[in-house]
């Protein structure tokens, strides 16, 4: 739906600032798009390691994995879940990211001595898994908030440059265009009431004894 707007020189100049407005911040919101999607890449690349390093961890547990279901005096899947997943916010771009700083275990209190030897192995193996769930999960939420706002700059961007900004232009021509047609109007009944003018003073002048 087209704006509407005054043809006035007040509203030309409310446009112009406007538009000069636009120009400026345009450049920094595409910088900041440009800086997020190359985060995202970096991220997705990152995703893409982690992912394959999570293949290999559960490879490393496929041998012994029938074991984990029999008895071997510990709960060796509850002591494989991480008891508590650190985080911390990361400021990239303006955008509020979660990085993962440590996957925390409760203390594995078993006997070594009455427990089969595979136990202490798999365990490790487990909180291996573990840790590298949480990266991933990490990772791809990190790439769910950057993809989130590179779309919604992208859309900003957008309305800018297709919208915002073409109006705005749209507007300052055809209000040039109304105060040009305005004062060429303005000059020709000048010039209409001063030859009228003239006229009179020509016929005083020739009633004039």
């Amino acid at each position: 739906m087209a704006r509407r707007y005054k043809r006035t020189r007040p509203e030309l100049k409310r446009q112009r600032d406007l538009l000069r407005r636009f120009e400026r911040y345009l450049p920094m919101l595409k910088l900041k798009q440009q800086l997020l999607q190359l985060k995202l890449l970096e991220v997705r690349r990152e995703l893409r390691g982690a992912e394959a390093r999570l293949r290999e961890a559960r490879a490393r547990i496929d041998p012994y994995r029938p074991l984990l279901d029999q008895p071997a005096g510990v709960d060796l899947k509850a002591l494989g879940r991480p008891q508590r997943v650190e985080t911390r916010p990361v400021n990239v771009a303006g955008v509020t990211v979660p990085v993962l700083q440590q996957v925390i275990f409760g203390a594995g209190r078993y006997s070594l001595f009455g427990t089969p030897g595979w136990v202490e192995r798999s365990l490790e193996d487990l909180r291996q898994v573990s840790r590298r769930e949480c990266e991933a999960a990490n990772l791809e939420e990190q790439g769910r908030v950057l993809a989130f706002e590179v779309a919604r700059i992208v859309q900003r961007v957008n309305l800018f440059e297709k919208v915002m900004m073409p109006q705005t232009r749209d507007a300052i021509r055809v209000i040039r265009i109304q105060l040009g047609d305005e004062m060429t109007a303005a000059v020709g009944r000048a010039k209409m009431a001063k030859a009228k003018l003239l006229d009179q003073e020509h016929s005083v002048e020739a009633d004039a004894p």
